[in-house]
């Protein structure tokens, strides 16, 4: 890789210079754990509803998130115009920034072409599309040779542009992973804002416009989020998960604009993001250490940000949209959840300097003990499951009855807010087809005994994954965005 972002990691990652953990954040961290200890012993002690506090302290804590995301999101509720306006304020008035997409792409070459011909579709193309082939052994360079009419290039070295498409190159690479091959091209590339873009992701017309009148409109934005919308194989196992990650996906992307309102907004979605060039040059690029690179890459930025006095910000767009793969079975959605879940947890612990510090603002104060207690969220979740299962057969109605009532009580609000997110949803994104209220209301009342418990399994193999210091994931094969496709074309024709 190129010393110049070499020597910028050094500098600013506190991976590769561990800063002194505050007092504060020891605290913070301890404390979690230590009441999961308190309230799991109380199960063998008391009587009663008390005796399952583990699993009313998981209800309380999720429901004062909810209560969060729902009051700081509220603004949604105002016109359209309005909201998407309040984006990018000053988007009409400014130049727009030159806008470079990079594609990394490890033997994608069955979705590759849907990609691209959604990024030759854009309302405004970008000036340069990079495909950074990071050592696919499937038939991708035969693909981008034969029907795009790139001329093959050394390995490491940039193709001329397509005779056919001037504004696509080739960046040949050995296999070294997604972050490297993110670094490679970002050293390659020569726009002033640059968009990630998984190759199983489709972009709607106009995503490439809106990435480039947010950062347009907003001198200090380094990194943008578009909306993603999951796509699975179209089996009965792929439609049972489509299901819940669509309305997943739909509270996430709501919890995220509460936290960008916040000030405080961490994560971006790899497969569809906006960076700023040289804000990501400056910090170093993406570690190739950490398994969630995008998610690492904001924190980085945040406290580089923070440190220096700069006051860059990071947003999400409701108007910049794509549909993206997801996993489609028990077994690739659990290593998915692995991955991100032991990734979440090499961040926090890399970044545990930040957690209750008062240089980092509302994310040191507020985000970050929230994700401290992340961690053992789902510790808390199955441990709770566990106990009422335990107590449901030793025959303890006088406990499982009124945890009942919480359960359903919680059910309820988890309703109300299914609800409430998908209509907020809708008015930001101005996208009706891909959400129903009626599928929303049935995934609110089975998600805690299905999906839900599938959630913190993944996350609870991802601690066991993060303790162990694993880095590899395995690989994902998935092939929804190409099944959905095909049958929209024969639809069409």
């Amino acid at each position: 890789m190129n010393n110049t972002l070499e020597e910028a990691l050094a500098r600013t990652s506190p991976r590769l210079v561990p800063p002194p953990t505050p007092f504060a954040s020891i605290v913070i961290h301890l404390s979690v754990m230590a009441l999961w200890v308190v309230l799991f012993a109380r199960a063998f002690f008391l009587q009663g509803v008390v005796a399952w506090s583990t699993g009313i302290a998981y209800v309380v804590y999720d429901t004062v998130l909810l209560l969060f995301v729902a009051w700081k999101a509220r603004v949604l509720l105002a016109p359209a115009a309005v909201s998407r306006a309040g984006e990018s304020a000053h988007a009409g008035e400014a130049k727009l920034p030159t806008l470079g997409v990079i594609v990394a792409a490890h033997n994608e070459a069955s979705v590759l072409p849907i990609t691209l011909d959604a990024l030759f579709a854009q309302t405004r193309a970008p000036q340069q599309i990079v495909i950074a082939d990071d050592g696919s052994t499937d038939g991708t360079g035969a693909l981008l040779a034969g029907r795009y009419g790139l001329v093959e290039p050394c390995e490491g070295q940039l193709s001329a542009p397509s005779l056919q498409y001037p504004n696509l190159r080739w960046l040949k690479l050995a296999h070294g992973g997604k972050a490297r091959a993110l670094n490679a091209a970002l050293l390659a590339i020569a726009t002033e804002a640059v968009m990630t873009v998984d190759a199983d992701t489709l972009l709607d017309p106009g995503a490439c416009a809106a990435m480039a009148s947010a950062f347009g409109g907003e001198p200090e934005l380094v990194a943008a989020a578009g909306l993603l919308t999951p796509v699975c194989d179209h089996t009965l196992s792929g439609r049972f998960f489509q299901w819940f990650q669509t309305y997943e996906y739909i509270r996430n992307f709501i919890s995220r604009f509460a936290w960008m309102r916040a000030d405080s907004l961490l994560l971006v979605s790899g497969a569809f993001a906006g960076f700023r060039r040289d804000a990501v040059m400056a910090v170093g690029g993406f570690d190739a250490d950490c398994l969630v690179e995008d998610y690492e890459l904001i924190h980085r930025l945040r406290r580089y940000s923070a440190r220096k006095g700069l006051g860059w910000d990071v947003r999400v767009l409701g108007a910049a949209r794509a549909r993206t793969d997801a996993p489609g079975t028990l077994a690739s959605f659990l290593r998915q959840r692995r991955r991100w879940f032991a990734g979440f947890l090499q961040t926090q612990y890399w970044y545990r300097d930040m957690t209750g510090n008062r240089l980092y603002g509302k994310l040191g104060l507020m985000m970050l003990p929230v994700k401290a207690f992340d961690t053992v969220q789902p510790v808390y979740g199955l441990t709770a499951f566990a106990l009422l299962i335990g107590f449901l057969f030793d025959g303890r109605f006088t406990i499982v009855l009124p945890v009942l009532g919480v359960i359903v009580g919680k059910i309820a609000i988890d309703l109300a807010f299914h609800l409430y997110s998908v209509h907020l949803y809708r008015r930001w994104s101005g996208d009706r087809t891909h959400s129903s209220f009626g599928m929303a209301f049935l995934a609110a009342i089975f998600e805690p005994f299905s999906f839900q418990l599938m959630r913190h399994s993944g996350a609870a193999l991802g601690w066991l994954h993060f303790l162990l210091g694993r880095r590899k994931w395995g690989v994902q094969r998935r092939t929804g965005l190409a099944a959905a496709h095909s049958r929209e074309s024969a639809a069409s024709q």
